[in-house]
């Protein structure tokens, strides 16, 4: 008589072990397992202008229940009687082996969600195995947080600035930092018009905050000490007024807080800043130029038209992200998994197709994958965990999802992420 095999543990089964045995003890999760209470909590600790930014979303915010509603349209079928007792939830993506199919997505200013930010994300990147992409629009510069990495995969997200010169500089700093990608935000040409930050008529960078990449940067400060502005920019003083002048002072990523009270050099930065960041103008040109200037592999992230995906590809593009923004760049857009399976048609397996927007779960990493998804982005997420707890908040999040993506995998009657495939969804 054949004996059953032994069971393998898995990480997942791991992961649950480790918050029931908690909870003998009376101890729930600091960091909330449940999405929605994981942001509800967020919340609880960050600011209201800083909570505004990180979940809010263009306009009445239909692309943000959109992304998650089109989730809902795609049901999972369970097969049975599949040995899964060993589980591979790994996947090679540009020549790394990852231990799961997702990535840490580009999300500025997260000083707004904890005092440690980019480092604190950076060290749980590394403290997992997951790749984090370095945020044009980062609070602490991509050094720093390279230097906290050790040899952990790291990306660098692009906003192609009006300055060409500016673009090739940040992309060979992003070189040797490490990084092995450059992934090019195409969607957010302009910012979005976003309610909740304007209601409270709050812009992070106007403090100084968001642009530690820039003033880091020696093309960026020869272009801001070249930069002339018009003179006519007198505003009434307020009580206000006063305290934005002292909150761009303190935040401004360079010199200390009287050095730069005195020196003007934070209001220049800012201006700077705010007149090249991004490129309205940018077409499909810009990408041969990138492509001029390094061998790293370039991925295109904002795509959702399968005609721009055949043109991303045509054009030399390494990999495309589809997504839009999560939401916060057009109001009533495409759902991302919507515009998933029509660009990973047309690319027809030349590149990887990634997706972001809407990603809260296991199940929807899952479906993702069934759709063609090579992996995924996870963003407003693990930014509630590092506002809840720091670093240990984000691997929190990183191990919870980690562990549900395993088990649905696994419960679906696939044993490794190879055979995910459209047969195991229905609608």
């Amino acid at each position: 008589m054949n004996q059953p095999n032994k069971e393998t543990f898995s990480f997942a089964i791991d992961r649950q072990k480790e918050i029931y045995l908690e909870g003998v003890s009376g101890r729930r999760p600091i960091v909330p397992v449940h999405p929605q209470d994981l942001e509800a909590k967020a919340k609880t600790v960050m600011s209201a202008k800083a909570f505004a930014y990180m979940a809010g979303g263009a306009g009445s915010e239909a692309t943000m229940r959109t992304n998650l509603d089109g989730f809902e349209r795609w049901k999972i079928v369970p097969r049975m009687m599949r040995d899964v007792s060993l589980r591979d939830t790994s996947v090679e993506l540009f020549g790394q082996k990852l231990p799961a199919p997702f990535l840490l997505a580009p999300i500025g200013v997260l000083d707004l969600a904890h005092e440690q930010g980019d480092l604190a994300v950076a060290r749980a990147a590394a403290a997992t195995g997951v790749p984090m992409i370095f945020s044009n629009q980062a609070s602490v510069a991509m050094e720093k947080c390279a230097a906290a990495m050790g040899a952990a995969p790291r990306w660098f997200q692009l906003y192609y600035s009006k300055s060409n010169e500016l673009v090739e500089s940040l992309v060979r700093r992003a070189e040797n930092c490490g990084c092995t990608a450059i992934v090019v935000t195409l969607d957010t040409t302009m910012l979005g018009w976003r309610l909740r930050d304007l209601d409270l008529a709050y812009l992070p960078f106007m403090e100084g905050r968001g642009i530690a990449q820039y003033v880091s940067d020696p093309v960026f400060q020869r272009l801001m000490e070249q930069s002339v502005f018009p003179g006519n920019t007198k505003r009434s003083i307020t009580a206000d007024t006063i305290i934005s002048v002292l909150n761009l002072m303190y935040h401004y990523p360079g010199g200390n807080f009287f050095q730069n009270l005195f020196s003007g050099k934070p209001a220049k930065a800012v201006r700077t800043f705010i007149n090249i960041y991004s490129r309205p103008s940018l077409t499909w040109s810009d990408i041969s130029f990138l492509k001029s200037i390094t061998k790293l592999p370039v991925i295109l992230k904002g795509i959702l038209h399968p005609e721009d995906a055949r043109r991303a590809v045509s054009e030399g593009a390494d990999g495309i992200i589809v997504s839009n923004h999560g939401g916060r760049q057009v109001d009533g857009a495409i759902a991302a998994i919507e515009a998933l399976p029509g660009v990973v048609a047309a690319v027809e397996g030349r590149v990887p197709v990634l997706m972001d927007s809407g990603i809260r779960n296991g199940a929807h990493i899952f479906k993702a994958l069934a759709l063609g998804a090579r992996a995924v982005l996870l963003g407003r997420t693990y930014t509630y965990g590092l506002a809840i707890d720091g670093q240990r908040g984000v691997e929190a999040v990183i191990n919870n999802l980690k562990a549900d993506f395993e088990l649905t995998m696994g419960l679906a009657g696939c044993k490794s992420v190879e055979e995910i495939s459209r047969d195991n969804l229905a609608t």
